[in-house]
């Protein structure tokens, strides 16, 4: 345990599982009074809250005024963290149209109108941190184009606000993974062989490797990094 986030609120979109619980985890351990929110996994939700003494609520992230009306709720916040994802997957022929709509909800305007409302009220020296995807810089096989799309324009999103928000020293920044040991994406599932090969190194990632890297972005060592994509892929798209 640090206090490396000692008096700074944290909110978290999207934190009831996976990579958002271990960053919910990382942040609280780290002295942070966090604040998450879940969509359908509220017995996860709570036994997180109980363990970390941060502080839950349920919201849908695809819809845009429940998302910028939990971010305003929460006052002034030192860290925003996006993490609230879809995945749809097929051949884009096929796709239901009204499916790939929700994911771009979630996955790009969600983080969109998050960061701007946070930052109205945001303090100086603010942190907002996305997490994408390397699928927004390589997509190696068919059935993705949809979700690369949502990844990919996080990145032009992170760029633009980093400039508009640079002068108040908030930083914005996209974390981008690659496959990682979550429920969307078990290590073990029936795609991990043909993901390592991808792979420098061959193995998922663990939500808590994520977790740390989102800590240094939030953290004082970061405060000139923004505008930038971080990629911890285990060479993915190298």
């Amino acid at each position: 345990m640090t206090d490396i986030f000692k008096n700074q609120k944290a909110f978290v979109l999207g934190g009831s599982r996976g990579i958002g619980a271990a960053v919910v985890r990382r942040l609280s351990r780290d002295g942070a009074d966090v604040t998450f929110t879940y969509a359908g996994s509220k017995d996860a939700a709570e036994a997180l809250a109980a363990d970390t003494g941060a502080t839950a609520f349920q919201s849908d992230a695809a819809i845009r005024d429940e998302v910028t009306g939990v971010v305003k709720a929460q006052g002034p916040i030192n860290i925003l963290v996006v993490n609230a994802g879809a995945l749809v997957l097929g051949n884009p022929l096929e796709l239901d149209a009204d499916a790939v709509d929700r994911m771009i909800d979630i996955n790009v305007r969600a983080p969109y109108h998050a960061a701007v409302e946070a930052a109205r009220q945001m303090p100086d020296g603010g942190r907002i941190i996305v997490i994408g995807s390397v699928n927004g810089d390589r997509m190696p096989f068919e059935g993705g184009a949809a979700y690369a799309l949502t990844k990919s324009a996080l990145q032009g999103m992170a760029r633009g606000l980093a400039r508009d928000f640079g002068a108040r020293g908030i930083t914005v920044n996209i974390v981008q993974p690659g496959p990682t040991n979550t429920d969307m994406n078990p290590h073990d599932g029936p795609m991990s062989e043909f993901m390592h090969s991808f792979m420098a190194i061959k193995r998922h990632g663990t939500p808590d490797e994520v977790a740390g890297m989102v800590a240094y972005l939030a953290g004082p060592e970061a405060r000139i990094v923004t505008g930038a994509m971080h990629t911890i892929d285990g060479g993915f798209g190298a």
